[in-house]
């Protein structure tokens, strides 16, 4: 946004405001009515009006129903836990029903098109709506049951049952109410559906503000948001929630970002009046906004005030300055860690900062100095040596070795000894830089020096050793790990046995599964899983489904990844058909694996019909069939199909879908006919990720040097796109014609 556009919308903010208390009284009294007509005229058609209408009736006529015919069965109330714990199967149930009509109903609202309704539903009004809405959610539920839900959640508390994942769920779909109703209405709306308003729900409405605000380019637009966000602060005051950083500090950073001072101030003491405890924190967001705009003077205004401020307050202020120099990278950070004392600073997430901004700026004196000062103080000495991992991480252009070399002199200078934490994380900056063989170096100094190696560290290597095919450091590591006496768990023999079947060494790989077993750990399948695979990457399909028999032997129950195998490798189509009959008597549920294990496993056996009906099996996840149409776009492709390929490509585009890229390189590397530059380089644009644009415009040129297309001028503008050391490499393999390729390449990069 630019400074006059900045100036244009802080003029118009600051007149909402002055007006906005005198509408917010009337605005909070509005009906329902008001409310949802707005909407239909502004933002819906009356298709989905009518929708959302016919959907609430749903809602609220068959909960009832369900509750008057569960009456009859439900068990009454005592004050003894063996009752509740036997009401707990009727509970589930009713809340399973629940949870599923909702999730249901609401998700067929809020996905369908505006303009998608039958003609039934165009004759509801909003009066029925206000009717279906003035009844109560669980008007029949008996206090004895709504006291048994209670119970039941308390329960499940405790067994950890509730997982983050209902957390974001939820948040995703207070957001997708509140685009297609919109703020307002989707808090009345949740009102009435009996769920209370809390903090959460406000949080994601007033981030949905601040997201349209960021996105628009229209400084009117921006100020609606803006004055929505306003309101929704000013309805949590007047509902007694406290107002937090969650809420408050998205909307800042937002203001910083568009440099709106006066707004900014004016929020600020909202705040402050609300939560005088905010005050510090508040002051990070203060000198990150003067930093943002250079304004010197100011910054070191603030600067001289928590110098001579001798308030309780004082460090938890000044270490809120510090991140925001450290942030901003700014030169008086120097000047104030000489003013302030750095023992006095609380935040341990502050002092990380400000190492990592000596580091950066390879100040050796200043950390040492400040290393020392907290060496000797008794509340700072333990964390003395992550701060030196912390500086050292940070320092620009240093090998991994000069890292591990700067980290073990501090330590000496110093007279410091590292920690386990420090270790670990030493550990870790190897493994994320590839240093396997360097890391395991550090695990045995680690385990010399007295710590234990955790099975987290260990993890790390093996994820390392895993992503980096240094496969044969599976023996080293399940050496040192018996070395240690570190017990490895399920996960832990999983990676090494995959490691070990990667490197096709599979008796290592059944040593490992007899060790687990000796340790009392039951086989699980992903360890067979692990094995089977290896036998079909090497084309030994008898040895895989002796595997099978194996887990038979152990007990070990098949799981969507073995059927997915299974079923992917078959040659037939009754092999297809028994293992998939296998799979639904298992009881499994219906994965994205197994459906494209189906779609392949028929494409390749030519049943290309029964390759399409997969989509419209029974239980296939809708989340999932974006990523099902690209497989089977791709499936056809590869299997000599590419005219359908081409078609049902089209199709899902016109339907809306996204394919994955995956799919459109799959088109551009079967599209090989001549008289096809054109399209191919109409698929090209497509791509918009770097790597699968690379992929892509490489087997064009595959293409144009097959059919002597290098002159035309539409391949030399594409290609002149693409970085050109990567352009020589894949030139250089171009269908024998290297030299022709190579030459070319070079003329077109000169």
């Amino acid at each position: 946004m630019s400074s006059s556009s900045s100036f244009k919308l802080s003029a118009l903010f600051r007149s909402a405001v002055k007006s906005a208390n005198k509408v917010a009284a009337s605005a909070k009294d509005a009906s329902l009515r008001n409310v949802l007509s707005s909407i239909d005229s502004s933002s819906s058609s009356p298709s989905t009006s009518s929708t959302i209408t016919d959907t609430l009736r749903r809602l609220s006529d068959g909960p009832a129903a369900q509750h008057s015919r569960s009456d009859r069965s439900s068990p009454k109330l005592t004050g003894s836990k063996s009752v509740v714990n036997a009401a707990e199967p009727f509970d589930a149930l009713l809340g399973k029903q629940l949870s599923n009509e909702m999730s249901n109903e609401i998700s067929h609202v809020l996905r369908s098109d505006s303009s998608i309704g039958s003609p039934d539903s165009e004759d509801c009004n909003l009066k029925s709506l206000e009717v279906v809405l003035s009844k109560p959610f669980f008007a029949d539920m008996s206090q004895a049951k709504a006291l048994l839900h209670k119970e039941a959640l308390r329960e499940r508390k405790q067994r950890w049952i509730f997982k983050n994942t209902l957390v974001r769920r939820y948040d995703r779909l207070v957001k997708m109410c509140a685009q297609v109703l919109g703020t307002e209405a989707t808090l009345q709306v949740f009102g009435k559906l009996g769920h209370e308003t809390g903090v959460k729900e406000y949080n994601a409405l007033i981030t949905i503000c601040i997201e349209k605000a960021r996105r628009s380019d229209d400084e009117e637009v921006a100020l609606q948001e803006i004055h929505k966000a306003f309101r929704l602060f000013e309805s949590m005051k007047e509902q007694g929630f406290r107002i937090g950083e969650d809420t408050y500090g998205p909307f800042l950073m937002y203001l910083i970002d568009i440099e709106m001072v006066e707004e900014f101030d004016f929020f600020g003491r909202l705040i402050k009046d609300d939560n005088p405890s905010s005050i510090s924190r508040l002051g990070y967001y203060e000198m990150l906004l003067y930093a943002r705009m250079n304004q010197e003077a100011k910054i070191q205004d603030l600067l001289n005030h928590v110098a001579h401020h001798d308030g309780e307050d004082k460090y938890d202020l000044a270490g809120n300055y510090l991140l925001a120099l450290c942030e901003s990278d700014r030169e008086e950070l120097l000047h104030f860690l000489q003013v302030i004392d750095i023992r006095n600073i609380s935040s341990l997430d502050c002092l990380t900062s400000i190492f990592t901004s000596l580091g950066k700026s390879k100040l050796d004196v200043l950390a040492e100095q400040f290393l020392l000062s907290l060496k000797d103080h008794h509340d700072r000495a333990e964390h003395v040596t992550k701060f030196i991992f912390d500086y050292v991480a940070y320092m620009p252009n240093l090998a991994v070795e000069d890292v591990i070399s700067k980290f073990h002199s501090l330590h000496e200078k110093l007279k410091v000894k590292p920690s386990s934490t420090s270790y670990g994380s030493l550990i870790n900056y190897c493994c994320a830089s590839f240093k396997v063989n360097t890391a395991l170096d550090i695990a045995e100094e680690m385990c010399d020096a007295g710590f234990s190696l955790s099975i987290e560290v260990v993890h790390a290597i093996l994820r390392a050793s895993d992503e980096n095919h240094d496969f044969n450091l599976v023996h080293q590591i399940y050496s040192m790990m018996h070395r240690h006496n570190l017990s490895p768990n399920t996960d832990t023999f999983r990676s090494m046995i995959n490691m070990s079947v990667r490197m096709r060494d599979f008796d290592s790989a059944y040593n490992m599964l007899e060790d687990a077993q000796k340790m009392n750990l039951a086989p699980t399948s992903s360890m067979y899983n692990a094995i089977m695979v290896g036998y079909y990457r090497e084309k030994d399909p008898h040895c895989a489904l002796m595997v099978l028999k194996q887990m038979e032997k152990a007990n070990v129950r098949p799981d969507s990844q073995t059927y997915s195998y299974l079923i992917c490798n078959c040659n037939t189509e009754e092999d297809i058909k028994k293992y998939y009959r296998e799979f639904k008597c298992s009881g499994l549920p219906v994965t994205k694996n197994i459906c494209m294990a189906l779609i392949n496993a028929f494409a390749a056996c030519g049943q290309f019909e029964q390759a399409k009906k997969v989509l419209e099996e029974d239980g296939v996840l809708v989340k999932g069939s974006n990523e099902l149409k690209s497989v089977l776009v791709s499936s056809l492709a590869s299997n000599g199909q590419i005219c359908d390929a081409l078609e049902m490509y089209e199709e899902f585009k016109r339907d809306g879908c996204n394919l994955e890229p995956k799919a459109v390189v799959s088109l551009i590397e079967h599209l090989q006919s001549d008289g096809q530059l054109s399209r191919l380089l109409k698929l090209l644009e497509e791509l918009t990720d770097r790597d699968f644009w690379v992929d892509g415009c490489y087997r064009i040129l595959l293409y144009s040097v097959r059919f002597n297309h290098l002159s035309n001028s539409k391949i030399v503008s594409a290609m002149m796109k693409w970085p050109w050391k990567q352009f020589l490499m894949r030139c250089s393999l171009a269908l024998g014609k290297r030299q022709h390729a190579c030459r070319w390449a070079w003329t077109c990069f000169k």
